[in-house]
């Protein structure tokens, strides 16, 4: 008994040093967020008992759902463009056969580079003067006003994001690609296949572990965008750029609403949460490679 005693203090020791961040930095968080949306608080005084009115005041804010739908056209935009892009990326890193791992790390510095940094070097690419609308003029007589226009703000935006962040995706689906059998491949080919039918019945169906990882991934991120449109257009032209990290930023330390804000990120994380799920429902398939 007593040896069990002093392993299992042993063993809470161990662990109290990770217990004790989780309290911290986790625990403490959770709890104060949850005082707060169910509150009103100004950083001053104390939180005064508001009921539910932070939520109901959610759903007739106009604010939030141009906000909301700022965010569904951002994916419309950003979805396909990464989706097409890091798979060509995945089937093109498949078959090199020399310098994989540099182009690999080359494109994975777009991934852990500054977001203030490449926002502003986008920024000076597609500014009025800048290369793009300079060729544009010289060989077309036009240039584009991609920073004025809502459309054309919210497309670069997403060109953008999506340079960051097609290595990052392309790799998860190269790794995908990797687990599957080219014995696969061999006994299409044989039986007639193109490669064409190829990716579409074999590659394709079992990639969809990759697949539906990178559709969540970029979903959570279309939910929590904030340095490059932030940076780019501060949420306009009329608002049509504003995200929900900034919507929530603005409310809790401009509007100085942090309980306002804070019930605002938990309709977030739900909206958030449920097309997650409702991805997993619609793509995710178990896949068995024998």
């Amino acid at each position: 008994m007593k040896l069990r005693t002093r392993e299992a203090a042993a063993g809470w020791g161990l662990i109290s040093g990770y217990l004790g961040y989780m309290a911290i930095f986790w625990g403490y968080p959770f709890i104060w967020m949850a005082i707060l949306a169910f509150t009103k608080w100004n950083f001053f005084g104390k939180p005064k008992f508001y009921a539910f009115n932070n939520f109901s005041k959610i759903f007739t804010d106009p604010m939030f759902w141009r906000v909301f739908f700022n965010t569904l056209n951002f994916m419309m935009y950003f979805i396909p463009m990464v989706f097409v892009g890091s798979i060509l990326f995945a089937l093109a890193l498949n078959r090199l056969k020399y310098f994989k791992t540099f182009i690999a790390l080359s494109f994975l510095v777009a991934n852990i580079s500054s977001g203030v940094a490449y926002s502003i070097i986008f920024q000076n690419i597609f500014s009025d003067v800048g290369p793009i609308n300079r060729l544009l003029y010289k060989t077309f007589g036009i240039t584009i006003p991609w920073f004025t226009s809502p459309q054309l703000a919210m497309l670069t935006i997403a060109i953008m994001v999506t340079w960051k962040f097609i290595g990052y995706y392309g790799l998860i689906l190269y790794s995908g690609i990797q687990a599957i059998p080219k014995s696969l491949y061999e006994a299409a080919e044989l039986d007639g296949a193109t490669k064409w039918i190829s990716f579409w019945k074999i590659t394709l169906p079992l990639i969809n572990p990759a697949l539906t990882t990178m559709l969540i991934l970029s979903t959570n991120l279309s939910f929590g965008i904030f340095t490059e449109p932030y940076m780019i257009t501060g949420g306009g032209p009329l608002n049509r750029t504003m995200t929900f990290m900034m919507f929530m930023y603005n409310t809790a330390f401009q509007r100085i609403n942090p309980s306002y804000a804070t019930a605002i990120a938990i309709i977030t994380a739900l909206i958030n949460y449920s097309l997650v799920l409702l991805i997993r429902k619609l793509v995710e398939r178990e896949v068995s490679i024998v």
